[in-house]
């Protein structure tokens, strides 16, 4: 660590459903510190954080930071989607001592993350290549569905924030709709989320088994995407398919409604972990597949996310801004 790193120090956060992932860096996005602590460990979001920061050891205490946070951020009260957690950012900010708190939808981190990625932080899925200055997407599976967005203006960028996981999920193929029929029967609303997501993954596979009118095994997210557990049971691979196809459509329309010819990303933790098998999934065919408009999605690239945080560099990046 330089003499400069060690004089002052950002918290950066990435809070999900399950996870907590809390990290120091440097005010040139040079990660210092991390660690990954349970959300159900702690009651509240502030003594998750007081517990990260008694682990920095020699590393000053931080007085400024950003918390990148699955829920919407509309005002100083903040109450989580996926888990029971809420607070005031306002009493937050005193509680730690901080000058600064920021707290950002982690999706609009992820896209504040985009224009920092190296050629290392991403995996190509198809053609296409992307245009500079016009807007680029961004949307993610994990233990929900987060949708994001850049639009250029000027030298900067603009993060868009939004609920685009929640948007009503629709059927490209007959299985498919079969699928949302069956689902329609247990949720008021069947939303992308819904589907594209870890537990999506297992309402998507309890379905296609209601579909076919057999009995749903009691698997994991994880275990459904086990190619393992594939072979034993094919529907796994089918809803492992399925999915991918699914976020194909969500990534097309994405496409279509930003105009993002500088890119689609795809981020959250399911993906990644897919590998080679997703670059051979539907999900590409299904991206271009908008009949009138293929030519359009086809020039468009779409990538990977593999950075391991880079929530961590948006939430950087927006400390930077002022």
């Amino acid at each position: 660590m330089t003499d400069a790193a060690a004089e002052a120090a950002w918290l950066v956060g990435d809070i999900g459903g399950t996870n907590a992932r809390f990290g120091l860096v440097a005010p040139d996005r040079r990660l210092l510190h991390s660690n990954i602590l349970a959300d159900a460990d702690y009651p509240e979001i502030g003594d998750a954080i007081e517990a990260y920061l008694t682990q920095r050891g020699g590393l000053p205490m931080p007085r400024a930071g950003a918390l990148a946070i699955a829920s919407p951020i509309s005002g100083d009260q903040v109450r989580m989607t996926n888990h029971p957690w809420q607070f005031s950012i306002e009493a937050l900010r005193r509680r730690l001592g901080f000058d600064r708190l920021d707290v950002i939808n982690d999706f609009t981190a992820q896209a504040l993350a985009l224009p920092h990625l190296g050629d290392g932080d991403k995996t190509v899925v198809g053609g296409g290549a992307a245009v500079a200055g016009t807007p680029i997407g961004v949307l993610g599976p994990g233990s929900g569905l987060g949708v994001s967005g850049l639009i250029p203006a000027g030298s900067r960028w603009v993060p868009l924030t939004g609920e685009g996981g929640h948007a009503t999920m629709a059927a490209a193929t007959a299985r498919e709709a079969a699928a949302l029929d069956i689902m329609r029967r247990q949720f008021d609303h069947v939303s992308a989320e819904r589907i594209i997501s870890g537990p999506g993954l297992v309402n998507l596979y309890n379905a296609l088994c209601g579909v076919d009118g057999v009995p749903a095994a009691p698997y994991t997210a994880a275990q459904i995407t086990d190619p393992d557990t594939a072979a034993e049971d094919s529907r796994c691979g089918e809803t492992t398919a399925m999915f991918c196809a699914m976020l194909g459509t969500m990534a097309g329309n994405l496409a279509l409604t930003l105009g993002a010819r500088g890119g689609v990303y795809i981020g959250g933790g399911i993906v990644p972990r897919l590998g080679a098998r997703f670059a051979a999934s539907p999900f590409r065919e299904r991206f271009e597949d908008k009949g009138r408009f293929r030519p359009y999605l086809a020039s468009i690239p779409t990538f990977v996310v593999t950075h391991r945080l880079p929530a961590f560099l948006g939430c950087a990046a927006k400390l930077a801004e002022n």
